[in-house]
């Protein structure tokens, strides 16, 4: 059985799901833009992209640290990767 999002889920939702499962789902455990480049092996210019998106449907949160912005899943973020396993 996988727990991998379908292929169909757009990648921004790919990226939502990574995000909840490494954990960054507090302000306290937010990642860089640079981690999720990382983490996700998508080039910084679409992970901006994605975050932007999901931002604006209010499934991930900015907070700035050090100058620095970071990124964690808000808890309606939260509920809608759970969707995406069912």
């Amino acid at each position: 059985m996988s727990f991998a999002p379908h292929p169909a889920v757009p990648e921004e939702f790919r990226v939502l799901s990574m995000m909840h499962n490494i954990g960054a789902i507090t302000p306290e455990k937010s990642l860089t833009v640079d981690e999720l480049v990382q983490w996700t092996e998508i080039d910084v210019s679409t992970v901006h992209a994605h975050l932007q998106k999901l931002r604006e449907l209010g499934y991930v949160q900015f907070i700035e640290s050090g100058g620095v912005e970071k990124y964690h899943v808000t808890q309606v973020g939260i509920i809608k990767v759970l969707t995406l396993y069912s």
